[in-house]
C-alpha cells in the first residue's frame, strides 16, 4: 500500500523535472513513511543489492540538469551494481536529433562504512555518442568497462581524492530501493 501510493506519486513526473514543490512534499512524505517499513535491516548484506536498477525519481540538480541540454531529452538513467567486484556504473540514456543519441556514465566502487552506508569514489567518466561506441544496453556495456576497453568516446580517469560521496541504502526490496546521498539528494530505482 505505502509502495504503490510513492510509485503513483512520481508517475509522469520526469525523474523529479516535473515535480512542483507541492508534489515534492507528498512524495518525500511518502519516501520516509515507506523508508519506516524498510523489510532490509541490513541492505548491504542483502543479495536484493546487486542488479540493474532504474531511476525513478531523484532531487539530484546533477542529474536532472541532463534533462535540460537543447534539443535533447534524458532517456532512462541506471544504477548498475555489482557487488562481487564492490562497483557502480551510473548510466544516463539521452536522445534526441536522430542519430545524435548520447550517453553519460560514470563507473565507481563502493566501500561498506555502516550496515546501510557505502563510501563512493569515482573512478572513470565517459560521455559520447551511443552509435560510436556501440552502446546497446546497460550490461554489456558495463562488461566492456570492467574489461578495460576505452571507448571513441570523451572517457577520462576521475581522481577518486577528488570525487567522492555517501549513499544510505534506506529502502530495499525485490524490486524497490531507495537512497539518500550525501549532498541531501534522494534517489528512488526500481529493478530492471
Amino acid at each position: 500500500m505505502r509502495k504503490t501510493a510513492l510509485l503513483e506519486l512520481i508517475a509522469g513526473k520526469n525523474l523529479g523535472s516535473n515535480a512542483t514543490q507541492t508534489d515534492k512534499q507528498a512524495i518525500h512524505s511518502a519516501i520516509a513513511n515507506l523508508e519506516d517499513f524498510n523489510p532490509t535491516a541490513n541492505p548491504l548484506e542483502s543479495d536484493l543489492l546487486e542488479g540493474d536498477w532504474r531511476l525513478l525519481y531523484t532531487t539530484s540538480t546533477e542529474l536532472l540538469n541532463l534533462n535540460r541540454i537543447p534539443l535533447t531529452n534524458l532517456s532512462q538513467i541506471y544504477q548498475c551494481i555489482r557487488v562481487k567486484t564492490r562497483s557502480v556504473y551510473n548510466i544516463a540514456e539521452i536522445h534526441g536529433l536522430p542519430f545524435l543519441e548520447g550517453i553519460v556514465s560514470v563507473a565507481a566502487k563502493f566501500e561498506p562504512v555502516s550496515s546501510k552506508r557505502v563510501q563512493v569514489k569515482f573512478e572513470r567518466s565517459i560521455i559520447g555518442l551511443q552509435r560510436l561506441i556501440d552502446y546497446q544496453y546497460p550490461a554489456n556495456f558495463i562488461e566492456e568497462i570492467a574489461e578495460g576497453k576505452k571507448f571513441l568516446a570523451i572517457d577520462f580517469p576521475i581522481k577518486s581524492s577528488q570525487q567522492q560521496g555517501w549513499l544510505d541504502i534506506t529502502y530495499l526490496d525485490n524490486d524497490l530501493r531507495i537512497g539518500r546521498g550525501n549532498q541531501g539528494s534522494i534517489f528512488v530505482l526500481t529493478k530492471s
